[in-house]
């Protein structure tokens, strides 16, 4: 059975691609995401946000691609993010930040 996970593409103001990620990510649909980022080329905007869980599937999928990612986070995937490496190859912004215009 997938998990319930909702991605809306869009751009930013300044025209930069932006997916909008929602649900959970779990080895069921990290795979629908990895398609998701892999659409276009170059950097993307990654909104977090409404995200309530990322497993070790869904990370492998942000950390393949990190070099690239914008991601915008909540205090609750803040950590996981720090902790597993991910931060530091990835830019990171909180909610609310000027990064996630």
């Amino acid at each position: 059975m997938t998990t319930p996970l909702t991605l809306t593409t869009g751009r930013r103001a300044d025209g930069t691609p932006r997916l909008s990620v929602s649900g959970e990510i779990d080895m069921s649909n990290a795979s629908a995401l990895a398609e998701a980022l892999d659409t276009g080329s170059g950097h993307v905007v990654v909104d977090l946000t409404a995200v309530e869980y990322l497993d070790s599937a869904g990370l492998s999928v942000l950390f393949a691609r990190a070099e690239r990612l914008e991601l915008i986070v909540t205090p609750l995937l803040e950590p996981v993010l720090a902790v597993s490496g991910l931060a530091e190859l990835a830019t990171v912004h909180r909610h609310g930040d000027d990064g996630g215009r």
